[in-house]
């Protein structure tokens, strides 16, 4: 048996850690000594109640991570504009449909969050992911070009997840 080292054995998920210490923190609205110790508290024990649930992932593309979170936050707002101008424009201007999007992987991680990045955008929503047809089935408010939403879906987060996990096209988790 492997002995582990400090860091595995008091932050066994050290970026869950810092979420969590970090939450705190700006719940409380606070940096005084009780607020900084609890958040110190909750970012060892929360990770260690939870590592049975979490498994580890493997080498993560931090970089990659970081852009591919800085697009999905963009194209939340935008999409939030637009979804508002639709919703509250004429009912004439909403064009929903339904598609399926073909994946290139078979990976759980990079296919369920791209499922949540879909649905987290405003104006599309993930209906389910189906690995046995290897594509998601996704629902737009408004759209008048199903295969640009594909590619765009494609080519703005499945393709970056792909390379933030290490993915090949067609590799299984």
């Amino acid at each position: 048996m492997q002995k582990k080292s400090f860091v595995d054995c008091w932050f066994p998920h050290p970026l869950v850690s810092v979420l969590c210490g970090l939450s705190w923190v700006m719940l409380a609205h606070s940096l005084d000594a009780a607020t900084l110790l609890m958040a110190f508290v909750l970012a060892i024990s929360i990770p260690k109640l939870l590592n049975q649930f979490i498994d580890r992932t493997g080498s993560i593309h931090w970089m990659e991570a970081v852009k591919l979170f800085l697009i999905v936050v963009w194209d939340i707002i935008l999409c939030n504009i637009n979804v508002a101008k639709l919703v509250l424009g004429p009912t004439k201007n909403l064009h929903p449909k339904w598609f399926r999007v073909p994946l290139d992987s078979q990976h759980e991680e990079v296919n369920s969050l791209l499922a949540m990045i879909i649905t987290t955008t405003p104006g599309t929503v993930t209906a389910g992911i189906d690995q046995d047809r290897c594509d998601i089935l996704v629902h737009a408010l408004s759209t008048d070009d199903v295969e640009n939403e594909i590619k765009t879906i494609k080519a703005r987060y499945e393709q970056p997840l792909m390379r933030i996990f290490g993915v090949k096209a067609g590799d299984k988790s």
